[in-house]
């Protein structure tokens, strides 16, 4: 065990925690319409503990166990055979539980966003039990254990550009078509309540991203800071973007804007922070925020899909351009730390590979999965709970009072 990287990761894991809640909680709760913010919170938190509970009891086992390609089997459920003294690499193994644990937190957290203000509570927790255990704890292991699939492919996925992103946006997708739109959509005005709430939120997903990145270096040393300065880097430079795009085609840049691209560029340098140099992830994260700000405001419109906060439009398409530009810009030639026999065109072919796998994976049992839920629980609210909003008809409560 080494002492400097069981302090970094024990705060890393804090951090990461941390950017779920308050973070993404704040930011999708500013986001949606006054009636429905509480709704948003709930859902936030009740899926982050309900995966606390399921990480514990099979998710950290079927993810890292160590058994075959596509899962790892059993052998530590219920944390069987991990304790203080057990170790993963140079760390405590259960300080590696509790970090991964907060990554498997905020994944399904995040799909949360795609059909906010209209799912019943129950569908919330049903959907997300079902979903982690089909294709998040899966594809986990696919990615980093060292007997998956994908890992055995040689894919680059630092952080968690397909495990957490592409898997959030495709399974936000899928929802969004087959819950269906909110009531009014098109009709009635559904701008964000409070930009406010939205934007500490965003500082807070920005803040707590240094232990998403970084931490998932898992040591002390220069690797850690070089995904840092690339969650700064990459970050800025989305954020510049959308500015500009939104400048240029509208007229002005706004803070919902500079908000949107601030996710995209961390989403986008999340597979690739360890292993491309700082004006690579300037690059990445501009390419990732003018592709997302196209889907956002252009393609999602075309085709009339509902994805509520854009989870989509923001983490898929941003995951997938993170996946694949990481095997572009981890080239030595353009910064990265690609080796002297580095090959941008076989290695972005193995990105692409795992994107493709994690799409279909994910897409497939996602819808299953939403069906099956519908028969159990139902999907949607009635109409007019719609109507009267989530926190009232779901919770019995209300943010404000005039």
């Amino acid at each position: 065990m080494n002492g400097a990287d069981t302090a970094w990761i024990l705060v890393a894991t804090a951090l990461v925690l941390f950017m779920t809640l308050p973070g993404l909680a704040l930011f999708y709760g500013g986001l949606v319409r006054a009636r429905n913010v509480l709704s948003v919170f709930m859902h936030v938190y009740a899926v982050a503990c309900l995966m606390s509970i399921l990480w514990l009891v099979a998710g950290y086992s079927i993810a890292f166990g160590g058994e075959g390609s596509l899962w790892g089997g059993l052998g530590k459920a219920f944390l069987s055979g991990v304790d203080s003294e057990s170790l993963s690499g140079t760390l405590p193994e259960v300080l590696f539980f509790a970090f991964q644990m907060t990554f498997a937190a905020i994944t399904p957290a995040l799909i949360v966003g795609a059909f906010a203000e209209r799912i019943k509570f129950s569908a919330v927790l049903l959907f997300t039990a079902m979903w982690v255990t089909v294709v998040y704890f899966p594809i986990a292991h696919m990615v980093w254990d060292a007997n998956g699939l994908i890992f055995n492919m040689g894919a680059l996925d630092f952080a968690g550009g397909t495990v957490v992103h592409i898997n959030a946006g495709i399974a936000a997708l899928v929802a969004s078509i087959i819950v269906g739109p909110r009531l009014g959509l098109g009709k009635d005005m559904m701008a964000p309540h409070s930009m406010t709430l939205t934007l500490v939120g965003a500082g807070i997903l920005w803040v707590g991203w240094f232990g998403f990145n970084a931490g998932s270096n898992l040591e002390a040393n220069g690797g850690a800071a070089l995904a840092m300065i690339n969650t700064f880097t990459a970050t800025a430079g989305a954020i510049l973007a959308w500015a500009a795009v939104e400048a240029i085609l509208r007229g002005k840049a706004s803070m919902l804007g500079a908000a949107s691209g601030l996710v995209a560029g961390l989403v986008a340098v999340t597979p690739a922070a360890g292993s491309i140099g700082p004006v690579g992830a300037i690059a990445l994260g501009g390419l990732a925020s003018v592709a997302c700000y196209f889907f956002v405001a252009v393609v999602k419109n075309k085709f009339g899909y509902d994805d509520s906060l854009d989870v989509f439009g923001i983490h898929g398409i941003g995951g997938i351009i993170g996946a694949v530009g990481t095997g572009i810009f981890t080239a030595p030639g353009l910064g990265g730390v690609g080796g002297d026999d580095y090959s941008i065109a076989s290695q972005t072919w193995i990105q692409i590979e795992a994107v493709a796998i994690t799409i279909v994976w994910c897409g497939v049992a996602s819808a299953i999965l939403l069906y099956i839920t519908k028969a159990i629980t139902g999907l949607r609210v009635e109409g007019d709970d719609e109507r009267r909003g989530l926190d009232l008809s779901s919770h019995g409560e209300q943010a404000y009072h005039s």
